[in-house]
């Protein structure tokens, strides 16, 4: 792949070892919110809740109260693994005839369907599905959280009094969709100046920052008014009735209708341990094809070599057939299709406390700013999950009013045959799951630790028979890949990302370790103090 970065430059960022808890987030100021609730002592779950309200402030291009997700929990003192699905679905209130099909070609956001009147179904309220993340959080804080819900969410009604700070990291995420943030007014007033994106000013004294008082004073309602609250009270209804006012379909008996679900994980044996991941409309099933054909044909080592890579690859592009193959939600079909095609924009967060406990958390509000809108009243980014669904009727994934949205996402806890323990997840769309599965193969296939994998290359194969290499993989892995496959090499860079953004905690013993993508520029492992 052509490009004009340097060649010589080299990015280390090392994991961070711990006998307390550790929060790995692509954010670090969230990472330290998470962190200094575990220093308060509370529980793996109490610094998830925090730093996932955090980051609505922090990373609104990403994730959210708007959005939706899913986490892989494991709780040490019963040794169980268990997983809250939070992922958004259709408002039972949507019209089918609200989304009428041009016949002008295929859709404008890299989708293979037809594009609707509009792209009502892409961006604005007419995209927008019932959020999950405060449902999320609920669940979780009632069935495992030692502090009260308004201590977690509490710091991030601070932080966005603060007003987010621009820095040139922030600049390039706001600019990457300012031409749809500056369709919405209320969009528009909290990311753009005078219909520009911010810039960050060049004196070393001075700073900039974008004002959230709405955002503000919605946290600050929802610390003290519970988390039902955002789908049964005063929150819901401000939510619905901006939607339903700028002509979206989300209503108030759709959040109030809304649940997180407990669910089984799937338990995947591989390498005498297991791999515990989503089930169900995530990534999850994909990863555990993928394992099964690693288990049969990838030969265990001291270090991961051209072998290796080239059965990663095959694996992979196996994997992703049978994702094609059978999509959606329907009866029977549980499994993910067509959403590997389009770019998404998530977090994901890993956390460890001292008592062992692990959380590999993924939230996402799907597009770059989701929606692109943000309500008027309460200040929130919504999500898009409507772009999800096929607008041609007949077929498993076309559009339904109250069907589950598809997702890339696959958080993991894995467990090595020697005993460590890791909770592993990325953000990248179609490239988490190579990631996810790259991450756990070199510690159960080669003993890496976390250090170590975090900085050992990968490849990316979920571009159908294209596979990327990381130009920093080994000489001779980069020429077997190039004969066996239709192969394009690319540098690891912050956006356009060609490979996954991991955050990854590990427990040895009674240490524990914490690890994040080393290009991503705000990403850290935090561990308490």
């Amino acid at each position: 792949m052509p490009h004009q970065f340097s060649l010589a430059q080299s990015i280390c960022k090392p994991a961070r070892r711990s006998k307390g808890g550790i929060v790995a987030s692509q954010s670090r100021r969230a990472a330290e919110v998470g962190a200094e609730v575990l220093a308060a002592g509370g529980d793996c779950i109490d610094a998830v809740i925090a730093t996932t309200f955090a980051l609505n402030v922090l990373e609104p291009w990403m994730s959210g109260m708007g959005g939706g997700g899913a986490m892989v929990l494991y709780r040490a003192k019963d040794n169980r693994t268990e997983v809250i699905d939070y992922g958004m679905c259709a408002p039972q209130s949507l019209r089918i005839e609200d989304y009428p099909v041009t016949g002008q070609g295929a859709a404008s956001d890299l989708f293979p369907w037809a594009r609707v009147k509009d792209d009502r179904n892409l961006h604005g309220p007419g995209s927008i599905a019932v959020p999950g993340v405060v449902a999320g959080m609920e669940e979780a804080h009632r069935r495992h959280a030692k502090l009260p819900w308004k201590d977690l969410v509490s710091p991030a009604a601070k932080i966005a009094g603060e007003g987010l700070l621009v820095d040139w990291w922030t600049t390039l995420m706001i600019a990457s969709t300012a031409a749809d943030l500056r369709r919405y007014p209320a969009s528009a007033e909290t990311f753009l100046r005078d219909g520009l994106p911010p810039n960050a000013p060049w004196g070393v004294k001075a700073e900039m920052r974008l004002p959230q008082p709405r955002l503000q004073a919605t946290l600050a309602h929802l610390a003290t008014a519970g988390p039902r609250d955002f789908y049964q009270g005063d929150l819901a209804r401000s939510i619905a009735s901006d939607v339903r006012a700028d002509g979206g379909s989300l209503s108030v008996e759709d959040l109030a209708a809304f649940r997180a679900h407990l669910r089984d994980p799937l338990a995947i044996p591989y390498r005498n341990g297991k791999v515990f991941a989503t089930p169900e409309l995530t990534a999850g099933p994909t990863m555990a094809h993928a394992l099964r054909l690693l288990q049969n044909n990838l030969k265990p080592g001291s270090a991961p070599d051209a072998a290796a890579y080239v059965e990663y690859a095959n694996a992979l592009q196996s994997a992703y057939r049978e994702r094609l193959n059978d999509m959606g939600d329907a009866d029977g079909k549980r499994s993910l299709g067509a959403e590997h095609l389009a770019p998404s924009c998530t977090t994901h967060f890993s956390v460890v406390d001292r008592d062992g406990n692990m959380a590999a958390v993924t939230q996402t509000l799907l597009s770059t700013f989701g929606s692109k809108y943000v309500t008027p009243h309460s200040g929130i980014p919504m999500n898009n999950g409507i772009m999800w669904f096929d607008p041609t009727p007949g077929s498993t994934n076309s559009l339904a009013p109250g069907k589950r949205c598809l997702c890339n996402y696959t958080p993991v806890i894995a467990e090595t045959a020697d005993g460590r323990r890791l909770a592993i997840g990325a953000s990248g769309g179609r490239r988490i799951l190579p990631a996810v599965m790259q991450l756990a193969s070199f510690a159960m296939d080669f003993g890496l630790d976390l250090d170590t994998a975090i900085h050992q290359p990968r490849i990316d194969a979920s571009e159908g028979a294209v596979v990327i290499g990381d130009i920093r993989l080994p000489a001779e892995a980069r020429k077997v890949l190039a004969a066996r496959f239709d192969y394009e090499e690319a540098q690891v860079q912050t956006l356009p990302m060609k490979f996954a953004c991991p955050s990854v905690v590990m427990r040895e013993g009674d240490i524990n370790f914490g690890a994040v993508e080393i290009f991503q520029p705000w990403a850290e492992a935090v561990a308490e103090s």
